[in-house]
């Protein structure tokens, strides 16, 4: 038997979604929790194992230390901002349970092994990329030394750190996450807005060979190699999804670029369009019109789409490796179509100026999407886009949450404070959805999912949040606009 093995999404800041499958770990302006892909996969080629979830399931930092307690080996996913935390309840949980061997996974210590290592002593080892085989290698007995793509301390206390671990190229091996979901999650806990609930999702590829900047996970878990599944598989799992969560609403494939590849895509909705189901997915603007028209035909109904910026000179700066005009031509497509679109933008990019944020807001309307979502740049370490905001001295600080787990700016440019990134955020916001045909159509949309209590207490999370975040900015602005008055007493 391999060691009793508990893999865990951690307790964090309250209703924080981070690590795991979330792609920006932030508390969300709206309640928001993605699946743990990631930690699913070993734990459907252990036997004996459990995956904890504890974040939408509402288990404290306490209930986790009493049920590590009953296991031998825990993997946990940690994240940037969650990293402090995180090793917090590693050396409570190495307190209350000695003998426990404690593994972190994630993009913190991929990017940096020697800190994590180094900062927390609870740690036996840590996992680089992607850890499926190498936390299973060693559930499984193999010693330290003989495992690709590990760093620990030896019994010296020196740091070493294995060869990297070959991407894992056979997808089809790997175990069903749905059957894990089944075993050891409440799928009901899962809510995101703009999908129905409740709602699964899971891949059918990993990597991405877009070399978008800021992108975090490419960069540091998944990489650019794209591997896919086979459509057999994936409708295989697809079919036994329905049959045993009966009661779901629709199904998300999560990759980072689902249908980059068309012949693949076409092929796939072939196979799913018998089984009768609702699903949406990632995309990108380079997808054409008759892919389109085939997810459709298939059940797709929505598409999360990273438009970013409606600036050109910012997606050539982030090597988004896609147009304005091209996004319109999309955008078109899938209103013809029937395809619903929730739009991503950032504000923050390198290069962002006052006028290209006025530039992608107006953009944003004039794409009329149905939703949207509104991030602020973050330089996660390990990206492209955090080398150079700190070569160029553009980080204002390390942090980048309000102590709450939520986005705050942490990145300034010459003439664009991040306080103004912020308040532009909200007008962003309010710009977009307080328009009558926005606002209407977010009601009508309630009302016809029957939706109306899910939608209030959305519309009240995100207006409190809103509330703290302007606050901040002010409080910001106050603080700038008194040490500029010392700054003149002073050279008076």
């Amino acid at each position: 038997m391999p060691l009793k093995t508990l893999l865990l999404n951690p307790p964090s800041f309250e209703n924080f979604d981070g690590g795991a499958s979330s792609r920006w770990p932030a508390t969300r302006e709206i309640e928001s929790y993605w699946y743990p892909v990631w930690l699913a996969y070993p734990a459907g080629m252990l036997e004996g194992s459990r995956l904890l979830d504890a974040p939408p399931h509402h288990v404290s930092a306490q209930e986790t230390i009493e049920i590590a307690k009953e296991y031998e080996f825990l993997v946990l996913f940690t994240s940037t901002v969650g990293w402090s935390g995180d090793h917090a309840l590693a050396r409570a949980i190495k307190r209350a349970n000695p003998a426990m061997k404690i593994c972190f996974v994630g993009p913190p210590v991929t990017t940096d092994p020697d800190r994590a290592l180094n900062e927390c002593e609870a740690i036996d080892f840590i996992c680089r990329r992607e850890f499926d085989y190498s936390v299973v290698e060693f559930a499984n007995g193999k010693e330290l030394h003989e495992i690709l793509g590990i760093s620990y301390k030896d019994s010296n206390g020196v740091i070493q750190h294995n060869p990297d671990r070959p991407q894992v190229e056979d997808l089809d091996a790997m175990p069903w996450a749905t059957k894990i979901y089944k075993r050891d999650m409440d799928v009901t806990r899962y809510n995101v807005p703009f999908l129905l609930h409740p709602y699964i999702s899971l891949y059918s590829t990993r990597g991405c060979p877009a070399q978008c900047t800021f992108c975090l996970w490419p960069q540091t878990l998944s990489g650019h190699a794209w591997r896919k599944r086979s459509t057999d598989d994936v409708a295989a799992e697809m079919k036994w999804a329905k049959e045993n969560f009966p009661f779901v609403k629709e199904f998300f494939f999560d990759d980072d670029t689902f249908n980059i590849q068309k012949a693949r895509t076409v092929e796939l909705c072939e196979k799913l369009k018998p089984l009768g189901l609702t699903w949406s997915c990632t995309s990108r603007v380079t997808t054409d019109r008759e892919t389109l028209k085939a997810m459709k035909e298939a059940g797709c109904r929505l598409l999360i789409v990273g438009f970013e910026s409606g600036d050109p000179q910012i997606l050539k700066n982030i090597k988004k490796g896609a147009t304005v005009e091209r996004a319109r031509e999309f955008v078109k497509d899938c209103h013809d179509l029937g395809l619903v679109i929730h739009a991503d933008f950032i504000l923050g990019l390198p290069g962002e100026t006052k006028e290209s944020i006025r530039n992608t807001i107006n953009f944003a309307k004039t794409l009329d999407c149905e939703t949207i979502q509104v991030s602020v740049a973050h330089a996660y370490p390990g990206t492209e886009f955090y080398e150079f905001a700190k070569r160029n001295h553009f980080i204002t600080n390390e942090k980048m949450e309000d102590g709450g787990g939520h986005q705050m700016a942490h990145i300034e440019y010459p003439g664009l404070p991040t306080e103004y990134v912020m308040e532009m955020v909200h007008k962003f916001y309010d710009e977009y959805y307080f328009r009558p045909r926005a606002a209407a159509r977010v009601v009508w949309k309630a009302i016809v999912n029957r939706d109306i209590p899910r939608l209030y207490v959305e519309a009240k999370s995100f207006m409190k949040l809103r509330s703290q975040r302007n606050k901040a900015s002010r409080l910001k602005r106050e603080q700038n606009a008194l040490k500029a008055r010392e700054g003149v007493g002073q050279n008076a």
